[in-house]
């Protein structure tokens, strides 16, 4: 077996990008996107025309409607190649409004189901903002399920949680970039890296806290820089790979050993979190604070790229 044949004998492995004709060599169990993936993925001959004939055959509907079938579009080419789930992800404008995020993501969901897509099949991505968590609650309560995204604190993955949430994604990268550029020239990879890198450690953290205290929300670790993040990390219940990490996963001739293990991390004791000490303890994160407000715009950003290329279409 090659790597990423061990992997998947520990966790389930899933494909994070746009470009759903890459899919089938990895042959991951889920897929997820993101407004910056599916830009990256119409700029590119194979998926424009996808993104064309979505765009010209809804032209009479608001843009924002036009967008979320496009989104939706790509969503349905990802669930003919993967037999499991996609996620699909709400306008990051909308981190900061409860009710319009749930409204969004119903309205996503609605056109899945219209496609006959089953609701097991589909997460809708959401930024873990408190809002965001607010409005994961209330459409998880509706058999909605929800990945909350842009998650890179504690008190984030413990309000998911209690939310009742399905999934998130905590940011193992990010992390690691931030920590790499805030200590400048007294950065040293090889004492950060494996276990030691700072995002896995987020992660380590999250996955042993859920398992002592029950909590059933499946963690899926993301934004990788390095194979080393993806191995340090082997047995979480899921983790999401860009296609170049999981060529070389499929490259790589070498073991995949499981690293987490439920019931072998340090006892945690169980907390709550309100909003206002969620705030709280958000701000006094620097790290969680600055990425996730640069998350947010980055994907509001290309949403708003997405938004133009869908409105010049004729």
């Amino acid at each position: 077996m090659n790597q990423l044949e061990h992997l998947k004998q520990h966790t389930t492995v899933v494909a994070d990008t746009g470009n759903f004709l890459q899919l089938a060599q990895f042959a991951p169990q889920d897929a997820t996107t993101n407004p910056s993936l599916i830009l990256k993925a119409v700029q590119q001959p194979d998926y424009r025309p996808l993104l064309d004939e979505v765009a010209r055959a809804h032209a009479s509907l608001p843009l924002d409607e036009r967008v979320d079938r496009v989104l939706v579009r790509f969503g349905l080419e990802i669930l003919k190649v993967v037999p499991g789930r996609v996620s699909t992800e709400v306008d990051a404008r909308l981190s900061f409004d409860t009710d319009a995020t749930v409204q969004r993501a119903l309205r996503i969901m609605a056109l899945y189901e219209a496609a006959g897509v089953p609701r097991e099949r589909v997460l809708i991505k959401i930024a873990s903002t408190w809002e965001g968590i607010q409005a994961a609650a209330v459409l998880e309560r509706q058999g909605i399920r929800c990945n909350l995204t842009l998650l890179f604190a504690f008190c984030q993955a413990v309000a998911c949680g209690a939310a009742g949430v399905r999934l998130i994604s905590p940011f193992v990268g990010r992390i690691y970039d931030w920590y790499k550029k805030n200590q400048g020239a007294r950065w040293d990879e090889a004492a950060n890296a494996g276990l030691a890198d700072p995002g896995v450690q987020s992660v380590t953290r999250i996955f042993h806290y859920y398992k002592q205290h029950g909590i059933p929300t499946q963690i899926m670790g993301a934004s990788f820089r390095n194979v080393g993040q993806i191995l340090a990390l082997s047995g979480c219940d899921l983790l999401t790979i860009s296609p170049d990490l999981l060529a070389s996963l499929q490259a790589s001739p070498d073991a995949a050993p499981v690293v987490l293990k439920a019931g072998t991390g340090a006892a945690q004791a169980a907390v709550s979190f309100d909003e206002k000490a969620f705030r709280w303890a958000l701000n006094e994160d620097a790290m969680a604070t600055e990425k996730l407000s640069e998350g947010i715009r980055a994907f509001a950003h290309d949403a708003r790229l997405l938004d133009t290329l869908i409105e010049g279409v004729r």
